[in-house]
């Protein structure tokens, strides 16, 4: 299930590693789609590890879930808790759609824990674990030298040009985020959703020193597809009239596609860097089907600002 938190104090004893905890796990379930890889892949026989945090916000649940929607959502939330009849309006209209702006887009953190392996001087494959999101995804190097830093490839220096080609695919089961004007209406809604995502991001970038020893620049675009099943298990929820219970919506399913664009830097020396991130996205969701048969559409832009870090473990045996 999707959580969210607010970014705490500085982390100090006990309770600060409690409260990293709690961040990180109030990150579940959200695929990353920051792009925080270079355009060289990890040389045969190398190892990659990463973390990276990074805040998801989107445009379509900030614009659906305004104030008064918000405080719909508690009032009509609270009474499907205890046990009141609830009669369908446009006000449950309005928090069906903010519903779904937030599981399609969430507005929260989101941390994943990487390792690459170069498997071919230019093709390494990668894994993603992002609290409740698998990933796993491939690069192929297109341009530059397939050296490593300690044995750079033929032509490999600094402003060195790369490029790549990648695949990415990540499963999850996801839900709303648990912040409570969304944990009302879940009550109310029952709200439950998998998704599938695919990226397809190309990645141009110039190294700093040879073989990227000292880092690298890194942008270029990304297209990513969407497939998207969801359903409604309402509870208390009546027809206008209040005499007729509402039937649950059976799952739907639905896809969309991304055009994104990013850039990043690669900073550090060798062994350990430091990796900050933007990643920019728009999608149109399309359109979806609300309990009383109607429909919504969605569409907005996604801001994916991120700061990770990146240790490489080198190839003892060239």
């Amino acid at each position: 299930m999707l959580k969210s938190s607010l970014f705490s104090a500085p982390f100090s004893g006990s309770k600060g590693w409690a409260g990293l905890l709690l961040l990180l796990v109030a990150t579940a379930c959200t695929a990353p789609r920051g792009i925080t890889t270079s355009g060289k892949v990890t040389p045969q026989g190398e190892f990659r590890v990463a973390y990276n945090q990074s805040f998801n916000v989107g445009t379509a649940p900030l614009s659906k879930a305004g104030s008064a929607v918000r405080d719909a959502a508690s009032g009509l939330g609270g009474q499907a808790a205890r046990g009141d009849t609830v009669r369908y309006s446009g006000a449950v209209n309005n928090v069906q759609a903010a519903a779904l702006a937030y599981l399609l887009d969430p507005v929260q953190p989101a941390a994943d824990f990487s390792l690459r392996y170069g498997v071919l001087p230019r093709l390494d494959v990668g894994y993603k674990y992002a609290f409740g999101s698998h990933v796993f995804d491939t690069q192929f190097q297109l341009l530059g030298p397939t050296g490593s830093v300690e044995n750079p490839g033929r032509g490999a220096a600094g402003g060195t040009t790369y490029a790549s080609i990648g695949l990415q695919y990540a499963i999850q089961r996801t839900g709303l985020p648990r912040i409570p004007f969304l944990t009302d209406l879940n009550n109310l809604l029952g709200l439950s959703a998998s998704r599938h995502d695919v990226l397809l991001p190309l990645t141009v970038s110039q190294s700093f020193g040879p073989e990227e020893a000292l880092g690298a620049i890194s942008y270029g675009a990304v297209y990513g597809h969407s497939w998207v099943s969801y359903g409604f298990t309402p509870s208390n929820l009546y027809n206008r009239a209040g005499g007729t219970k509402l039937p649950d919506l059976p799952r739907q399913s639905r896809d969309f596609s991304s055009y994104g664009l990013f850039l990043n830097l690669k900073l550090g020396y060798k062994y350990a860097y430091l990796v900050p991130a933007l990643s920019l996205y728009y999608q149109n969701y399309g359109q979806y089907t609300l309990l009383d048969g109607s429909t919504t559409s969605l569409s907005g832009v996604t801001f994916i600002p991120s700061l990770g870090v990146q240790f490489r473990i080198p190839n003892l045996s060239r």
